[in-house]
């Protein structure tokens, strides 16, 4: 067997059980029958969270090439390290409200200009201050936000799939989305930026992550939401993840992020879908709840 096909599968299934692992009761359950009371759950969801977004953003430091001269590269990480700790206090005293609160908009709304200047106004990015700024909101919010998604209880000892779901469908959008581009793929859908895509490809996606969504909705009506709107919002904000990955890379000439996954890349390159995803899905549940 090919080597490198070997790598991929270790790779994929070493960073698919991690995320069961913590996004899961399966990691606490595992941990209790090596010593009782060892971890709770959000602790491990927590600890997932926090790796994957200084792992992200030291990668995206990397990526970009900060001037080594520059002030902007040594605040990077106090500035994310600020913001994360600002969502950190609300997942522990479960302070995830879902209100129409003007801050948590505008921070959606930064997540938002991020994505724009990159596509449309990159040259800013080639300033260290550009830098800066693209490297927080693209890493500490997202990651921030995904702390707001699960439910649980520290006295019951629960915790809630919405994350583990999450990323079912962001990895069954993609594969859903591969296999009908390469059966029936002819149009294009970004061909400087990603030109294996599909608008057939994308399509694919759609219909069959909606149908993905209505079994998850109909089997565990428990979560936060409906999942058939989450499934429609993930086929259609996955593919904008992995664009806005590409369009990164390509700004600064870089094939992969990172190699910390064997066969995979860096944790940008695996994640890009779920970065863009959660302010998405954070969103929906704001509106979800005020209607």
């Amino acid at each position: 067997m090919d080597r490198n096909l070997i790598q991929r599968l270790f790779g994929g299934l070493l960073y698919g059980f991690v995320v069961i692992f913590c996004t899961t009761p399966l990691g606490s359950a595992m941990l209790e029958k090596i010593s009782p009371n060892l971890i709770q759950q959000q602790q491990l969801y927590y600890g997932l969270i926090t790796f994957f977004l200084f792992v992200g953003a030291w990668e995206c430091v990397k990526m970009m090439k900060f001037d080594p001269k520059s002030w902007e590269k040594y605040v990077v990480f106090p500035l994310i390290a600020v913001v994360f700790w600002r969502f950190s206090t609300r997942f522990f005293r479960h302070g995830f409200y879902f209100d129409f609160n003007f801050s948590e908009i505008l921070a959606l709304l930064l997540v938002v200009i991020a994505v724009i200047t990159l596509f449309k106004f990159s040259k800013e990015l080639y300033y260290d201050n550009g830098k800066l700024i693209f490297t927080v909101i693209y890493t500490a919010l997202p990651f921030g936000f995904a702390l707001g998604l699960p439910k649980f209880s520290a006295a019951e000892g629960t915790f809630s799939l919405e994350v583990f779901f999450l990323f079912i469908l962001i990895w069954s959008s993609d594969t859903f989305a591969y296999f009908t581009g390469k059966f029936f793929g002819k149009h294009k859908m970004a061909p400087k930026i990603s030109p294996k895509k599909t608008w057939e490809g994308f399509s694919g996606g759609v219909i069959l992550t909606i149908i993905l969504g209505f079994f998850i909705e109909k089997f565990h009506p428990d979560l936060r939401g409906n999942w058939i709107i989450v499934g429609f919002l993930v086929s259609v904000f996955a593919p904008l993840g992995d664009l806005v990955e590409s369009q990164l890379k390509r700004t600064f000439a870089v094939k992969d992020s990172g190699n910390i996954i064997p066969g995979h890349g860096g944790i940008l390159d695996r994640l890009d879908s779920f970065i863009i995803c959660v302010p998405v899905v954070y969103l929906y549940f704001i509106l979800e709840k005020l209607i």
